[in-house]
């Protein structure tokens, strides 16, 4: 089935870039409502069911789990019911997101595996939000795919997300023989903040412990290839205000995913550690895989009267990446929708099924 680029590079958000109101900036625990946040507000009056106790007032984490809830319906409105999972909801860590779906390309001889990672702010989102198409495509051309939840920074801030990311790789690799899976080809893709995490995986240090004694923790983290949808390359506020400007650095994730408590403390010297820790570029090496990257957003400046976390999907992230990766020698893949004219599934899946041959 065609894929729009937008439908590919977006992710299944309703509300999840909701911002403060201009002007007033919320502490982190004082939870964003229709009364306190205009997108809330209008996405009530759109989506009414979404209140869920029907007390006429929005809040971020009813909106989230609406969100949850419909993604698949809205996939299946477009025709792109999912195919069941060869493995559903397979257990790769301790918590309760700790969870993939697992869909195998039926094949004699083990098989590639492409890995999945949802979008949503660190904050939301789940693993059903995966195209039906692409799957499909992927397994017609032999690879497996796979799609995984993680924790979300309201309960497990940075780096939870990704070190949970690192976990499901570790585990289709110690679970290959059991899948048919060739651990030697993984790849991961996803929108946003899966593919933030796709790309920390591809650029950080392979987190193998061999003298572990979790048989899952002595696997590489290691990938062959990556996909981004959308992705943002650092995750420090400070480098996104100085790349992107306007405000895209108040998106509201940021609050909690270092636990900020306002804006002051992003210039905090003390959170810089855990700022490069988290941002996929901060790990570049000479020796890291190859990059495909789709962006759509405008590519130029923002609007002065730009709102909080306008602009976190902008393609300044993919252009300064590619111009770090092309200084390395490596390949750096790069399509924004106003000069791309081709299919972004059918140039993704093959951009991994020529990398994946490369490694067999």
């Amino acid at each position: 089935m065609p894929c729009s680029f937008r439908m590919l590079a977006g992710v299944m958000l309703i509300l999840v870039a909701a911002t403060a109101l201009p002007g007033r900036r919320l502490a982190i625990g004082q939870e964003l409502t229709s009364k306190n946040n205009p997108q809330l507000q209008r996405a009530l009056e759109r989506f009414p069911a979404a209140d869920a106790n029907r007390d006429g007032v929005l809040t971020i984490s009813e909106a989230q789990a609406y969100r949850d809830r419909v993604s698949p319906q809205r996939s299946a409105a477009r025709g792109e019911s999912a195919p069941s999972p060869t493995h559903a909801d397979v257990r790769y860590g301790p918590h309760e997101r700790n969870v993939l779906d697992l869909w195998l390309a039926p094949s004699n001889k083990p098989t590639p595996v492409a890995v999945f990672i949802h979008g949503g702010g660190f904050v939301g989102g789940d693993k059903r939000q995966i195209s039906a198409s692409v799957i499909e495509a992927a397994r017609k051309a032999g690879i497996s795919v796979a799609s995984i939840n993680y924790r979300f920074v309201t309960t497990a801030p940075f780096p939870a997300p990704q070190h949970d990311g690192a976990r499901a790789i570790q585990f289709l690799r110690a679970k290959a023989k059991d899948y048919n899976l060739d651990e030697e080809r993984v790849a991961a893709f996803g929108g946003s903040a899966g593919a933030g995490i796709s790309l920390w995986l591809a650029f950080h240090d392979d987190m193998a412990d061999p003298s572990s004694d979790d048989p899952i923790s002595r696997q590489s983290t290691r990938l062959t290839c990556v996909g981004s949808l959308g992705g943002q390359t650092t995750y420090d506020p400070r480098v996104i205000r100085e790349w992107v400007g306007g405000r895209a650095h108040e998106h509201p994730s940021i609050y909690l995913c270092y636990g900020i408590k306002n804006l002051d403390e992003i210039d905090d010297a003390s959170r810089v550690p855990l700022y490069d820790e988290v941002s996929a570029i901060k790990h570049l090496t000479a020796d890291d895989p190859p990059v495909i990257m789709f962006y759509n957003e405008p590519n130029g400046p923002l609007p002065a009267d730009a709102k909080p976390g306008q602009g976190i999907h902008h393609p300044v992230f993919g252009l300064k990446l590619k111009e770090a990766m092309d200084r390395l020698g490596i390949e750096a893949v790069y399509h924004h929708q106003d000069e791309f004219k081709g299919n972004p599934q059918s140039e993704l899946l093959d951009f991994f099924r020529r990398h994946f041959d490369k490694a067999s």
